[in-house]
């Protein structure tokens, strides 16, 4: 019966190592992932402009639009939504996060009454060019 013991606590250390391991390779997979993006971070923050996403999906009745900006500012909420309005949508639900980079969720519909009927692309490219007038306007942030 000793000897069952005793290769039980073998078997626990082997199947521990094994894990311990596997746990190690995890963190040195993690520590070159941040190292690429560290890099990746930094040559942009090199360049002119930061980098900037927009992606819209059509809905039953209005939109799905994600804004995503590594440069944060509250005028840039302020230059997007005004850009919705300008489009007659009406945001109907909005997450915006702005700790390190400017990241926008919002569900909007047209306004009632509104003659003109706006597309995805419509709404893309608008949103796209007062992020890029923004940029022109508040470089002085950005540096």
């Amino acid at each position: 019966m000793a000897g069952s013991k005793e290769r039980k606590k073998a078997s626990i250390i082997v199947d521990a190592t094994r894990y311990i391991e596997e746990l190690k390779e995890r963190v040195e997979k993690l520590n070159q992932d941040v190292t690429t993006l560290q890099t990746a971070s930094s040559s942009q923050q090199n360049s002119v402009l930061p980098p900037q996403v927009v992606k819209v999906e059509t809905l039953e009745k209005g939109f799905l639009i994600n804004v995503f900006s590594g440069k944060n500012s509250p005028s840039l909420l302020v230059s997007v939504l005004e850009t919705f309005e300008d489009l007659g949508l009406e945001v109907l639900d909005a997450r915006v996060s702005c700790s390190d980079n400017f990241h926008l969720e919002a569900v909007s519909t047209q306004t009632e009454g509104q003659s003109d009927s706006v597309d995805a692309q419509v709404v893309k490219q608008a949103v796209l060019q007062a992020i890029d007038n923004w940029s022109v306007h508040h470089k002085d942030e950005q540096d």
